[in-house]
């Protein structure tokens, strides 16, 4: 009878062990936002579980104690019980009365192990894990009371390993940090679509949306050789002219040069000025003021801006110059990808695929690619005074391009194709190595 008595209280602790790290599992992959929204729509339960992810290292430790103590206590009742009962069994078996205890010993401390792993360990986990937000509500208040009945020890314990970790330079955290990473969500996306959980269009537009938050004005503006502007003497009717060169509707105004940009004309202030006069109107008397941004201002604040106030900004240098223009469109580009109309040019940057060369990639690049643009094919360019692949094949080169130069990074060759006033317009890359699962090193230029 104690025997059994003695195998009934280590089922028990099996039980509270499972219930320790059922908690362990839910507090630290429980959603915080679904816990605060449940929480705030008035669930006892779910206040109990943010009280205890806000104090998530104490509660952790609470855990571990209760995790230690259990298995403790378990392997020192279980063992000898079952060992109790199964020694009359191993002699009805046949086993030698001077080995069945031995042999007992074995069998029960085999079956404690086992049972005290998948119902005191593996069901609890895989189940927190599985419904981290119902296990918590559940957990929450039995494991928070041993906490509470248990806290000078443990806060004792939890002292004891915040120094031991401060001593290697580490600050221990209190609570859990519930915010990904921009790195975390791409990787996340990319998983879920390969997955099939998302569509890929949807996991591309996501991705890119998160790299917005990376890109500069200067990143996204059309640089100033390729800026379309009218002088302020021009009148309606050039407007209307060169809308129709460009299948552009803004344009910047300027006094004697570019860096003098004194306003923003459009075809529809143009089209606005009565036929007969739109010979005689000069567009200084439609322009509206400029939207000046610094190259440096985040692509979001700069998208914030457009939508506000105007949906072209004249992007200036730290010299006070003009360093090019942007507008609204240049951005939502960056996330749904090239948008495209009957008056778009069809010269758009772009890595067009070639035929491979000794078996590898090539591609016919526009010098006005990005160098982050330049990651989808594998390329990644060393930091330098540059953001386009033009400027990356100037600084290989060391000097003004001319078509048939070449230049070159660890496994990548780039031949000039055109040069458009002395800068690089387009530009053939090719791999020549299989890429190294330990990385590209050094640099090779000629």
């Amino acid at each position: 009878m104690t025997a059994w008595l003695l195998l009934l209280a280590a089922l028990l602790l099996i039980l509270a062990n499972g219930l320790f790290v059922a908690a362990e599992f839910a507090f630290v992959t429980v959603e915080r936002g679904a816990v605060d929204r449940a929480a705030e729509a008035g669930d006892v339960k779910a206040g109990r579980v943010s009280r205890a992810v806000r104090h998530l290292s104490f509660e952790l430790s609470g855990a571990q104690l209760g995790i230690t103590v259990t298995s403790l206590v378990v392997g020192m009742l279980a063992e000898p019980a079952l060992s109790t009962l199964l020694s009359p069994v191993m002699s009805g078996l046949g086993v030698p009365d001077s080995a069945a205890r031995g042999v007992a010993v074995v069998v029960g401390m085999v079956v404690a192990t086992v049972v005290q792993m998948v119902i005191g360990e593996l069901v609890p986990k895989n189940w927190a894990i599985s419904r981290p937000l119902q296990v918590a509500r559940a957990v929450a208040a039995p494991h928070m009371a041993f906490s509470f009945v248990c806290r000078p020890l443990i806060s004792a314990l939890n002292g004891a390993a915040d120094r031991t970790v401060r001593a290697f330079g580490i600050e221990p955290q209190e609570e859990l940090g519930h915010a990904r990473t921009p790195a975390e969500l791409v990787s996340l996306a990319r998983h879920s679509a390969k997955a099939g959980a998302i569509d890929e269009e949807s996991a591309t537009l996501f991705v890119r949306t998160l790299g917005l938050g990376e890109l500069t004005a200067e990143s996204v503006m059309t640089p100033r050789i390729d800026v379309a502007a009218l002088q302020r003497h021009a009148t309606a009717s050039d407007v209307i002219n060169l809308t129709r060169a460009t299948g552009l509707s803004r344009f910047p105004v300027y006094a004697d040069s570019l860096d003098e940009v004194t306003g923003i004309v459009t075809l529809k202030d143009a089209l606005a000025v009565p036929a007969a006069r739109r010979g005689l109107v000069r567009v200084a008397e439609l322009a509206a003021p400029p939207l000046l941004v610094p190259e440096t201002l985040p692509a979001e604040r700069l998208l914030e801006r457009l939508r506000k106030l105007q949906p072209m900004a004249i992007v200036v240098d730290e010299y006070g110059g003009t360093a090019g223009v942007v507008t609204v469109e240049d951005i939502v580009e960056e996330i749904v990808g090239e948008v495209q109309d009957e008056h778009d040019p069809d010269d758009h940057p772009d890595l067009l695929p070639l035929p491979p060369v000794n078996g590898l990639p090539a591609w016919e690049a526009d010098g006005r690619t990005r160098l982050d643009q330049l990651e989808r094919i594998g390329l990644s360019a060393p930091d330098g005074p540059y953001e386009t692949l033009a400027g990356l094949v100037a600084d290989l080169l060391g000097k003004l391009p001319e078509v048939g130069e070449q230049a070159g990074l660890p496994g990548w060759r780039f031949t000039v194709t055109g040069v458009d006033r002395h800068r690089t317009s387009q530009v053939r890359v090719e791999r020549t190595a299989v890429p190294s699962p330990f990385g590209d090193a050094g640099r090779d230029a000629r």
